[in-house]
């Protein structure tokens, strides 16, 4: 892998021209996983008005408001890493009503639950017209069978992810360790962006 230095615009344009090289009939469902210090959310963000004027439909949505039930997440208490890591996230309700439903249905559900009471958001569809880019943001996200056609990750050096943990939160890098192990994000991702100074982020591009 080389690594070339890009600007945060860089990075859109970058991502951008990845959506819009694939078939503008179909959806595109796209995935930007990373640590919470590196702020996925506000890439995806970025991402949206571009398409836009591209002349792409955009379905923003958040890993976040499809969690599962938190009688299940917190089975184990609050604090477990490996449930964390392997059961936080409504994969099957994720996919179900949004990833798979863009192109089965032509329509996607904008939440499914609210993360902090577990309750349903009560959300109603939205239409998908053809070309609609799902643009979905989370952590941990890589490797659970999301249904996803592009992944974007935003890589931190361990060192960095654990300067960047609030202390309260230390006991989530157990789970960031084992996805770095067992996962790969930075082999699994279509597009890796290294953002230990976020300010001067880098592709990691083949070659």
């Amino acid at each position: 892998m080389r690594v070339e230095p890009v600007t945060p615009d860089g990075v859109l344009t970058h991502v951008v021209g990845r959506v819009l090289a694939r078939d503008d009939a179909r959806p595109v469902r796209l995935l930007v996983d990373g640590h919470p210090s590196t702020h996925p959310e506000a890439l995806a963000d970025a991402l949206v008005e571009p398409l836009r004027a591209a002349g792409r439909p955009v379905a923003r949505v958040r890993v976040r408001d499809f969690l599962r039930a938190r009688s299940l997440r917190l089975e184990r208490g609050r604090r477990d890493a490996d449930a964390l890591l392997d059961e936080w996230i409504d994969v099957e309700g994720l996919n179900r009503e949004v990833l798979r439903s863009v192109v089965t249905r032509g329509r996607w559900l904008p939440s499914l639950r609210d993360p902090d009471t577990g309750r349903s958001t009560r959300a109603g569809y939205e239409e998908a017209p053809p070309g609609t880019v799902v643009v979905l943001d989370g952590s941990l996200a890589l490797g659970r069978g999301l249904d996803v056609d592009l992944a974007v990750h935003l890589a931190l050096r361990p060192a960095t992810e654990t300067r960047n943990t609030p202390l309260d939160d230390a006991w989530t890098l157990a789970a960031y360790g084992r996805y770095r192990r067992e996962v790969q994000p930075e082999r699994r991702a279509d597009v890796v962006v290294r953002v230990d100074h976020p300010d001067r982020p880098a592709l990691l591009l083949p070659g």
